[in-house]
C-alpha cells in the first residue's frame, strides 16, 4: 500500500482567550478551540455556548414559506388529497414524517410516497406524477427534493395539480413553475442561515401552517429530534442554527414520545446511553439510510408513523438487521476495491477509477468514501446497474468532481453532484477511456496530494486534567465544520506498552509527561503497524523493554483526541489518531 503523505499544521488564530474564558466560565483552551472553529464575536460566542431554539430566525423569512403554508391550509379546508413525496435518505424520511404527521394533526387527507432508489431514482419523476394522477391527488408537496424537477412539475400542473416544493439543494437548472417553492438558496430569499437540511425546511413551513391555523406552533417542537437527526445524517455543517437544533434534539430524544424512535434506540442498545451526535451519524442514522439502500425507505417512514409498540419494535429490529447487512456489504466492497486498486497498479494514479462488478450500487458512495480516506485521492466507484454502469465519487480538498466531470460530459449518460460528492451513469465500454482521460487531465498538484491535518493546540500533556478534558464537552455536538478537538504532542517518552482487545490490535501506551507523571494513550486497530514502526526506529529490544515496563529510550510524536476513561476510576486517555 502506498503511504498517504500528511502534514500537520497547528491552527494559530489569535484572541483574548483568557478574557473569554473568564467571562464565560470556561478554560482558555476551550476558548481557543472555539476561535479555531470560526466563533469570533460576542454574538457568535453566546450563540455557540447558550443558543436556544427560541432564538432561531423567523421561518417567515423563507421566501414563499407563508404562501406554501396557506396553500396547504386551503387544501385541508377543501378536503383535498395531499401527497407528500420525499427522498430515500435520512433527510427525506424525516422530512416526509414531519409533514405527514404534522399535516394529519391539522386534519389533512395526506398520503405519502418515497421513491425507490433503484426503480425510481432520486426525486420527483414522471412515474410518481402519473401515480399521483391515478390516485386522484390534488396537491403534491415535495420535501428534500423537487428544486430540479422542472419538467415533472410542469406535467403535474398540466394535470391540474397544485404543487409545493420544499427543498434545500442548490438551484442549478432554474426554478420550477410550482405554486410555491421554499428553498433557502432561492434568489431573493432572506433567510439568514442557508445550510439547513430538507427536514428543517419542511418543519419551518409546518410551524407557519400551525400558526396560521391558530394552533400553537409549539406543538411541532417534538419534531426537532427528527430535524436534528436529519441535520447530522445529511452532513450539514454543525454551526449556527444547525448546532442549536442538534443540541436541543440530543436533549429531547432522551425522552422521545415517538414509539418508532424509542424502539430504534432500544434495538441499537442505546436506551441507557447518553446519545450524542455520533450516534445520530453512525448508529441510528445508518439504520434509517440502510432501508433506502437495500430495501425501501418506506419501511423507515412506517417506523416513525406507527402507533403500535410491537410493530415499532419489529420494524426497528428489521432496520438494524438491514444496517448490519449493509456493513457486511461495505466491508466486502472496500476489500474488493483495495484488491482491484493494488493488483492493477491504480494506486499510483492521481484519480482512482475502480470498477467493482459485484458491489451493490447503493453502497458505492460509502465504498468510495472509505477508499478516498485510505489513499487520499479522488475516488470513483463504478458498478453494474440494471441497464448501465452506475457510479459514485468522493473527492479531496481542491478537486471539484462537478467541474472535472463536466469537462468529460460526453462520457456519461447522466451525472451530477457537488465538489466533493457526485453520482454518474455511463456505458460499460467507456470505463477505460474515462479512467485514462480523467487522470490525464487531472489538475491535482503535488502539494494537493498531501493531506493536511489541522491541530487545535499542542498543550503540555500534564495540562490535560480530567476537569479540563470534561470541559471540552461544551464544544459538542461534533460534526461537519465543528470537529472534535485534535491536539499534538512531540517526542513523548514511552514508559510501557500493553496489547489489548480480542485480536490484540489495540495498543495501550503509557507516556511520561514533562513533569514526570504518567498519562495513557490508546491506538485502536493498528497495534501491529505501530509496533513495526517502533521496531524499525528503535529495535526489538527496546520494544520488549517497554512491554515489560523496563527502562527504554523510545519516544513517539502523536496526534490525538483527549477523552475521560471511566474504567477503574476516572483518568485522561489520549486516543491516538496519527503517530510519527
Amino acid at each position: 500500500m502506498k503511504t498517504v503523505k500528511r502534514k500537520f499544521v497547528e491552527i494559530r488564530k489569535s484572541g483574548d482567550f483568557d478574557g473569554i474564558a473568564k467571562k464565560y466560565g470556561i478554560d482558555p483552551l476551550v476558548a481557543r478551540i472555539m476561535r479555531n472553529r470560526g466563533v469570533e464575536n460576542e454574538a457568535q460566542i453566546r450563540e455557540y455556548l447558550e443558543g436556544s431554539p427560541e432564538e432561531l430566525p423567523s421561518p417567515y423569512l423563507l421566501k414563499d414559506a407563508k404562501s406554501a403554508a396557506q396553500i396547504l391550509l386551503n387544501q385541508i379546508e377543501a378536503g383535498k388529497h395531499i401527497r407528500v413525496i420525499g427522498d430515500y435518505d435520512i433527510d427525506g424520511v424525516m422530512s416526509s414524517y414531519i409533514l405527514t404527521k404534522g399535516l394529519r394533526r391539522l386534519g389533512a387527507n395526506v398520503s405519502v410516497q418515497i421513491p425507490h432508489r433503484i426503480v425510481d431514482g432520486y426525486g420527483l419523476n414522471r412515474n410518481l406524477i402519473e401515480e399521483a394522477k391515478a390516485d386522484a391527488v390534488d396537491c403534491i408537496i415535495t420535501c428534500d427534493n423537487g428544486i430540479s424537477a422542472i419538467d415533472e412539475i410542469a406535467l403535474a400542473k398540466e394535470y391540474g395539480m397544485t404543487v409545493i416544493v420544499t427543498d434545500h439543494h442548490q438551484v442549478t437548472v432554474g426554478i420550477p413553475d410550482a405554486d410555491a417553492v421554499v428553498n433557502p438558496h432561492l434568489p431573493g430569499d432572506e433567510y439568514p442561515f442557508k445550510e439547513i437540511c430538507g427536514a428543517s425546511v419542511a418543519w419551518k413551513v409546518l410551524r407557519i401552517a400551525y400558526e396560521l391555523a391558530n394552533v400553537n406552533p409549539a406543538e411541532t417542537d417534538e419534531f426537532i429530534e427528527n430535524v436534528g437527526m436529519a441535520t447530522v445524517g445529511d452532513i450539514m455543517p454543525l454551526v449556527g442554527e444547525n448546532r442549536v437544533i442538534v443540541k436541543e434534539a440530543l436533549c429531547v430524544i432522551q425522552r422521545t414520545k415517538n414509539l418508532g424512535m424509542a424502539a430504534l434506540i432500544r434495538q441499537c442498545e442505546l436506551q441507557d446511553a447518553q446519545i450524542k451526535a455520533y450516534h445520530f451519524g453512525f448508529v441510528l442514522g445508518p439504520c434509517i439510510n440502510a432501508t433506502g439502500r437495500l430495501d425501501t425507505a418506506s419501511r423507515a417512514l412506517e417506523l416513525f408513523l406507527t402507533e403500535d409498540p410491537m410493530r415499532a419494535l419489529k420494524l426497528a429490529g428489521e432496520l438494524v438487521t438491514l444496517n448490519d447487512e449493509r456493513k457486511d456489504l461495505t466491508t466486502e466492497g472496500v476489500e474488493e476495491a483495495i484488491r482491484v486498486c493494488e493488483e492493477n497498479g491504480y494506486e499510483n494514479d492521481p484519480i482512482l477509477v475502480l470498477y467493482l462488478q459485484n458491489v451493490h450500487e447503493s453502497i458505492a458512495g460509502i465504498v468510495a468514501g472509505r477508499i478516498r480516506e485510505r489513499y487520499y485521492k479522488p475516488t470513483f466507484i463504478l458498478t453494474d446497474g440494471e441497464d448501465c454502469i452506475k457510479g459514485s465519487a468522493r473527492s479531496i480538498e481542491g478537486y471539484s468532481l462537478a467541474q472535472e466531470m463536466a469537462k468529460h460530459a460526453d462520457l456519461f449518460l447522466k451525472f451530477g453532484g457537488h465538489p466533493k460528492a457526485a453520482g454518474l451513469s455511463m456505458r460499460k465500454e467507456e470505463i477505460d477511456r474515462f479512467r485514462t482521460v480523467i487522470n490525464e487531465t487531472s489538475p491535482i498538484t503535488t502539494e494537493q496530494e498531501i493531506e493536511t491535518v489541522s491541530l487545535d493546540a499542542c498543550p503540555p500533556l500534564s495540562y490535560l486534567t480530567v476537569e479540563r478534558v470534561e470541559q471540552l464537552q461544551v464544544l459538542e455536538p461534533f460534526g461537519n465544520e465543528n470537529a472534535g478537538p485534535v491536539f499534538g504532542a512531540s517526542q513523548c517518552r514511552i514508559r510501557r506498552m500493553r496489547r489489548m482487545g480480542k485480536t490484540n490490535q489495540i495498543l495501550r501506551i503509557t507516556f511520561e509527561t514533562e513533569i514526570g507523571t504518567s498519562i495513557d494513550g490508546i491506538c485502536f486497530h493498528e497495534a501491529d503497524l505501530l509496533l513495526d514502526f517502533l521496531r524499525e526506529k528503535y529495535g526489538d529490544a527496546e520494544v520488549e523493554n517497554a512491554f515489560w515496563g523496563s527502562a527504554n529510550q523510545m519516544f513517539l510524536s502523536i496526534v490525538y483526541t483527549p477523552k475521560v476513561n471511566d474504567y477503574r476510576g476516572r483518568q485522561v486517555q489520549l486516543e491516538i489518531k496519527y503517530y510519527m
